[in-house]
């Protein structure tokens, strides 16, 4: 009777942990943190909620960054399995880091008065001031021909 005992108190603590993991995997977010750091807790988590394949992807899909998740599934050939969800989201996070880092750099920059190339000056077009076209006026005295006159040229 006591291996008995031992033997549904360990399946009831197993069912127990992995209930205490999806809970944990459902509250879990990204936030600030990198994606590295991100996909070391999200494994942590995810190793004893039993969660795999297309679940887990899933999961994963919801705790990340709202950004990131919208450009890879927006891609031309989007990520498949969890595997290759962790490696277009870090690729992607870290790109998406650097762009923010050059941006507060350039953002500095700009505030301090420092650019990197001096701004050329495009000239102006001048506008010409425009003509009025008008009919030539008579002169008086001459009469207006719609003749044509050709000068004997030898």
């Amino acid at each position: 009777m006591g291996e008995f005992l031992t033997n549904i108190r360990k399946e009831f603590e197993e069912e127990e942990e992995e209930l205490v993991k999806v809970a944990e995997l459902r509250i879990l977010e990204q936030r600030g943190s990198t994606m590295e750091e991100f996909i070391q807790e999200f494994r942590r988590v995810a190793r004893g909620s039993k969660y795999e394949g297309r679940p887990l992807v899933e999961e994963f899909k919801r705790r990340m960054s709202e950004v990131i998740r919208r450009k890879l599934i927006e891609a031309e050939m989007p990520p498949t399995s969890i595997k290759q969800w962790y490696e277009c989201a870090t690729k992607l996070d870290r790109h998406w880091r650097e762009s923010k880092r050059e941006e507060e750099r350039m953002k500095g920059r700009r505030e301090q008065g420092i650019t990197l190339a001096p701004k050329q000056q495009v000239p102006r077009r001048q506008e010409m001031p425009q003509q009025r076209v008008t009919e030539p006026t008579p002169m008086e005295g001459v009469e207006r021909t719609n003749t044509v006159v050709i000068r004997n040229q030898e």
